[in-house]
């Protein structure tokens, strides 16, 4: 068994300019669901300390930050941004810190509230909803990484 199988609990990070989406892994790593969401108050370091915190107080292995990459592939101003977080949060926890596409998780976040009749207009429940779309594609892709590694052997 890897490392990366190994992991349990994962928590998704979906940044935003004012507001910080958190999500978590169950603890089997297989299932994302929202957690919260983190407003900025213009200080990066106590926003992500309060990040740091959740993953210390859910015992989260991993933390996943989503990259917000163009159509293109371009990486525009919020996905400097973004990675800007991803380095000062792992400055702040001793597990490992890593990045994820999260193209369209927003409108698929916006589309699963209309589903179960939620305003979609609300926008912390979108950011935390968000984050947990991005956590999921990032823990469907580790299974099936795990996977290949294993028929690789």
């Amino acid at each position: 068994m890897n490392a990366v199988s190994k992991q349990r609990r994962a928590l998704g990070v979906d940044p935003g300019s004012r507001r910080i989406g958190v999500a978590l892994s169950d603890a089997s790593g297989t299932i994302a669901s929202p957690l919260t969401v983190v407003q900025r108050t213009g200080s990066a370091r106590r926003d992500l300390g309060e990040i740091a915190q959740l993953a210390d107080e859910y015992e989260a292995s991993v933390i996943v930050v989503g990259l917000p990459i163009g159509l293109s592939g371009h990486r525009g101003p919020a996905a400097k941004a973004a990675q800007r977080d991803a380095d000062l949060l792992a400055t702040l926890v001793t597990m490992p810190v890593e990045m994820h596409d999260e193209r369209f998780t927003t409108v698929t976040a916006e589309r699963l509230g209309r589903e179960r009749g939620r305003r979609p207009d609300r926008r912390t429940e979108i950011d935390k909803m968000a984050a947990a779309v991005m956590l999921q594609s990032w823990l469907d892709g580790r299974e099936e990484r795990d996977s290949t590694e294993q028929e690789r052997r």
